[in-house]
C-alpha cells in the first residue's frame, strides 16, 4: 500500500514555488503527493518530477474538467475538445512520472441539467473513453473516474454506476476512484460499496465525512480497511482535503470553517491513522 496526500491542503495549484513542502510531506511518512493538472500546457512537469525525485516521493494526478469541457455534452465539438484534453492530460502525467489521473472526468463539477443521466450521455462517456484507450496504454497511464455526491454531479454518484460505466468502456486503463467522503453521502454501506468497486478499483481517496482528519468523524474506517483487504487493493490511499482560506478553491469545496486544528494536521495526523488501521488487519 502507498500513502499519498493531495496538495490542495496547502495550495490551489502546485509548481516550483511549492516544492519546499515536499520534505515535510516525506518526513510525515507519505510515499507520494497528488497534484492538480488542469491545463497540460501550463503544467510544471519537469520541476515537479525533479522535486519529487529529490525527496524520494512519487506522484499521482487529480483533475476536473474546466473551460467548458464536457465528455457528455450534446455538442460534438465540445466532446472532441475534451477528448484531446484528456489525452494531453495523460501525456503530461507520464511526463511527471505519474501513472494515475483521477477525478470526475465526465462533466464539470456542479453542472446540473435538472434530470437524470440520459442514455445518450452514457454512450458519449463510453465512446470518449474507448477512444482515448490507446493513448492511455501507450503512455502507461490509468484514468480513475470518480463518482461524486448528488450535490456536485447528477451523472455518476455510486460505485455500482461507476462499475457499470467501466464495464461498458472495457479498457484496463480506465477504472474507479473511490472517495469515502462522497460514498459516505451516497452509499447505503461505504465498505460494501468499496467491495462493489473492487475489480475496477484503481485509486482511493481516504477522506473523513467532514473532510477533516481521517479517524475523527463517522466514516466506517474498520469496514473500509477490511473491504480494501477483501478486494486485495494495493494502490494509493490518498488523503484529499482543502486549505481553509484558499479563496476560490476553499469556496468550491464548501470549506466554510476550520475543520481541524490546522490544514496540515489533516495530512500529518491522518496518515498515522491510516497506517495503523491497515496494519491492524
Amino acid at each position: 500500500m502507498k500513502y499519498g496526500v493531495n496538495t490542495f491542503i496547502w495550495t490551489a495549484n502546485f509548481d516550483r514555488s511549492n516544492l519546499h513542502l515536499l520534505p515535510a510531506i516525506k518526513a510525515a511518512g507519505f510515499d507520494g503527493v497528488e497534484v492538480p493538472l488542469f491545463q497540460p500546457s501550463q503544467f510544471a512537469a519537469s520541476d515537479i518530477r525533479k522535486g519529487i525525485a529529490d525527496n524520494g516521493l512519487e506522484c499521482t494526478i487529480c483533475s476536473i474538467l474546466t473551460g467548458g469541457m464536457n465528455v457528455i455534452s450534446g455538442d460534438a465539438a465540445v466532446r472532441e475538445k475534451t477528448r484531446i484534453h484528456l489525452q494531453d492530460c495523460a501525456k503530461a502525467a507520464a511526463e511527471v512520472g505519474a501513472k494515475i489521473v483521477a477525478g470526475p472526468l465526465y462533466s464539470p463539477v456542479g453542472l446540473m441539467t435538472g434530470q437524470r443521466p440520459t442514455d445518450d450521455e452514457w454512450k458519449r462517456a463510453v465512446d470518449c473513453y474507448q477512444a482515448i484507450g490507446p493513448t492511455l496504454s501507450e503512455y502507461g497511464v490509468t484514468i480513475a473516474i470518480e463518482p461524486l455526491n448528488r450535490f456536485e454531479t447528477y451523472f455518476l454518484t455510486t460505485a455500482a454506476d461507476a462499475v457499470a460505466l467501466c464495464d461498458a468502456i472495457d479498457h484496463p486503463n480506465v477504472g474507479i476512484l473511490f472517495d469515502t467522503f462522497h460514498a459516505n453521502i451516497e452509499e447505503k454501506h461505504v465498505a460494501d460499496a468499496c467491495r462493489v468497486a473492487g475489480r475496477h478499483l484503481k485509486h482511493v481517496h481516504t477522506c473523513e465525512n467532514d473532510r477533516g482528519i481521517p479517524g475523527t468523524g463517522h466514516v466506517d474506517w474498520p469496514g473500509v480497511f477490511q473491504a480494501l483487504r477483501d478486494v486485495q487493493y494495493d494502490g494509493w490511499l490518498t488523503i484529499e482535503s482543502f486549505g481553509f482560506a484558499l479563496g476560490e478553491l476553499s469556496a468550491a469545496a464548501s470549506i466554510w470553517r476550520d475543520i481541524a486544528p490546522s490544514p496540515e494536521s489533516i495530512a500529518f495526523e491522518g496518515v498515522k491513522f491510516l497506517k495503523q488501521g491497515m496494519a491492524a488487519g
